[in-house]
């Protein structure tokens, strides 16, 4: 059984995701005032728009390659707030982000099944998982998108290994990964705004906090469901 230190710390909802924001946002910022960035976020904005329609469809495929091939996205949806605004990069974000899961799922259950399942056929929390799929499929989706008990990457095709149909897996996958991304995308916009138009976009603020105080209480009542789904073997 886990000791109590272990599920203490099982109990406490991550604060990872909101502080590498903000640190990411604040190195952009000094970055921004050091090499002025405020004319050439202009100028890719410009760029992005002139390719009307394709400019949209061109970050949706980055977006799905880099998730594919198992690249961090977190950088990729920032930069989609910085050209898209927040409106629509949350839009390309999450299109691109859900796509990108949903492919690295069938590559892991139809096409490279085995030697993924040789990667995580040692890993104690992976298995804990797997068990608890079996009965609460959409519910372990929606919990591990929320909570960070693994690196989005290696969930996706984590997830191809378990009993979660793939419908189910899209669906939960798409909602509970599109707090995270308005945060980032709300995020890199508030920032990329203030740098261009040298003033602080209070309502972008606001919305960024209310969405911050919202994946809280979010990611505390996911570990709550996640501990009364499994019971002991529910820590993972």
């Amino acid at each position: 059984m886990p000791s109590t230190r272990t599920e203490a710390r099982a109990g406490k909802p991550s604060l990872f995701t909101p502080i590498a924001l903000f640190v990411v946002l604040l190195v952009f910022i000094v970055l921004a005032r050091v090499f002025n960035l405020g004319s050439q976020v202009g100028e890719l904005r410009a760029w992005i728009l002139s390719l009307g329609a394709w400019g949209p469809l061109v970050y949706i495929g980055i977006y799905v390659a880099a998730v594919v091939l198992a690249i961090p996205g977190s950088a990729i949806t920032i930069v989609g707030g910085v050209l898209f605004g927040s409106v629509m990069g949350t839009a390309v974000a999450s299109v691109g982000s859900t796509i990108g899961a949903a492919l690295a799922f069938l590559v892991s259950r139809h096409i490279a099944r085995d030697s993924i399942a040789r990667r995580f056929e040692a890993n104690a929390k992976f298995q804990s998982l797997d068990r608890l799929t079996k009965d609460h499929g959409a519910i372990i989706v929606a919990i591990t998108r929320l909570v960070p008990i693994f690196p989005f990457n290696l969930l996706n095709y984590g997830f191809g290994l378990t009993h979660v149909r793939f419908w189910t897996y899209v669906f939960w996958s798409w909602l509970c990964m599109l707090p995270g991304t308005v945060l980032y995308v709300v995020g890199s916009d508030t920032v990329s705004t203030a740098i261009a138009q040298k003033r602080v976009p209070w309502p972008l603020v606001i919305v960024l906090a209310m969405v911050l105080a919202l994946i809280t209480v979010l990611v505390r009542q996911a570990r709550k469901k996640l501990k009364e789904k499994g019971g002991d073997h529910a820590r993972i």
